[in-house]
Parts: structure tokens; sequence; C-alpha cells
């Protein structure tokens, strides 16, 4: 991973991961087209090609240390779950809960 240049805001989510950690139902598939699921690699599709494959609760997909420094391996290839998940809203702060680390605040657009 690369660092972000000077102007270039460094997500929250670097740091975290704890909502690609939460439970192995969450990384489902729902709106994706076929192409879309086509796109993910195989070996992170889970057997019931219902979402993404997970350790225990982690993402297959997942790189890094929870609450530390994480990166989505697929980001640009992620489900739509996971691309709806975001800093400071409630499942974030759920996940974020399970792992001891303090909630963000709501970085929803107005």
């Amino acid at each position: 991973m690369t660092a972000p240049a000077p102007t270039e805001a460094v997500s929250p989510c670097q740091s975290c991961g704890a909502c690609c950690a939460y439970s192995a139902n969450w990384p489902r598939f729902t709106i994706e087209d076929d192409a879309a699921l086509d796109a993910i690699p195989a070996a992170l599709v889970n057997d019931r090609l219902s979402g993404m494959r997970c350790d225990n609760d982690r993402c297959a997909a997942l790189s890094g240390q929870i609450g530390e420094a994480t990166a989505c391996t697929i980001y640009a290839l992620r489900p739509e779950v996971c691309r709806d998940c975001q800093p400071g809203d409630p499942e974030c702060t759920m996940a974020r809960r399970r792992y001891k680390l303090p909630p963000l605040p709501d970085m929803r657009p107005a």
C-alpha cells in the first residue's frame, strides 16, 4: 500500500477494519449484477455464492490488523454492503464496539 498524496485524506477505515471482521453473514451479496459478481475472485466467494468467504467472522479479502492498519484486497470490486457501511454510521459503531474501538464521528454525507 502506498502512502496517500499530501492533499489526499486518509480514511479512518484504513486503521480499523472492524466492519470487515464483524460477522461471516455481513459481507453478503445483495444488489450486485452478474458482471460485478463475476469480477470478484472465486477464491473469495463463499460456497453458497451468497457473499464473501470468511475465516470465522473475518472477510477473506481483508488484509492487516484490526484497529491498526487494514485494507480491502478487492476494494474496487467490493460488494454493495461493504460500500454502504460508512465511517461513524450505526453499523460502523456496532462493529467498532465489538473490537473495543472508540466510535467515530458520523461521516455520512448530509
